[in-house]
């Protein structure tokens, strides 16, 4: 607590507030390093930073039991917002709106829309030296959603989610550690863990290619078969304050989706 006091010295009582609330609870779902990669990295924006991610995803998801096909497909569009605390300390916020539709032998048994939970982060880069770096990255989910429908658990959840990230020249490799107290009115189960690794190449000045791997403990509590995927795309800077990205998530077991579509951009201010 000495060394987070001396962190938050310099700021504001309601900066104070906020940094305490969010180390105290923690990361809700899976964070976002630079997109399409769903690994965060140990980077911050630096004090006064500011920035802006927008993003779409659209995914599919066949199963074929006793001979029932269920096809489910999704969507979402989801906006979020960071800013620089500190040099090593940011605070996000994320807004995210999906849409579900769900067909079994043809029919469709479910076709939904919404805002979905959102969420407030904060990342603590406490260690850099040499390329490497670690930091925490705590954050609480608000029951925004339409629990009912699918978009939300209809409780607060929190976690905590550990970064680290190694830069060697032109390669960069970030590992995440996360776990994730579920509470929920859904039925799901609660305590949720997850792990995944991911690299970026800058191949020229504005290109860099992305890959990533990871899994988590599935939601379900009928299901033996945790998600695992593999992701991988691109990143174009069209100035140094604006990417695109591409990306392409196939799952690497039935629990989860089968072809996720990435796009999105990003502005720094």
């Amino acid at each position: 607590m000495a060394v987070l006091s001396q962190i938050v010295s310099s700021s504001s009582k309601m900066m104070k507030a906020v940094l305490i609330l969010a180390m105290i609870v923690a990361l809700p779902a899976a964070a976002f390093a630079a997109r399409p990669l769903l690994t965060d990295d140990a980077g911050t924006l630096g004090k006064g930073g500011f920035q802006v991610e927008l993003g779409f995803e659209m995914s599919d998801h066949r199963t074929d039991e006793d001979g029932v096909v269920t096809r489910e497909d999704a969507s979402s569009a989801s906006a979020t917002v960071s800013y620089g605390i500190l040099d090593n300390l940011d605070v996000l916020l994320g807004m995210p709106y999906e849409k579900t539709k769900i067909r079994e032998d043809g029919d469709t048994i479910h076709n939904e829309d919404g805002i979905a939970d959102i969420t407030l982060e904060a990342k603590w880069r406490f260690f850099e030296k040499d390329g490497f770096a670690m930091a925490l990255k705590p954050g609480v989910s608000f029951p925004t959603g339409n629990h009912n429908k699918g978009f939300g658990t209809g409780r607060m959840t929190y976690g905590a989610l550990f970064i680290a990230t190694q830069d060697i020249g032109p390669v960069s490799f970030h590992l995440n550690a996360g776990y994730k107290r579920n509470e929920n009115k859904t039925d799901e189960r609660k305590d949720i863990w997850g792990g995944d690794l991911a690299g970026v190449v800058t191949v020229a000045k504005p290109l860099k290619l992305v890959a990533n791997v990871g899994m988590k403990t599935n939601t379900d509590r009928t299901a033996a078969t945790d998600p695992a995927f593999f992701l991988g795309g691109l990143i174009y800077s069209i100035t140094d304050k604006i990417d695109l990205d591409l990306g392409y998530k196939r799952g690497l077991n039935k629990a989860e989706a089968d072809n996720t579509y990435i796009g999105g951009l990003t502005i720094k201010f």
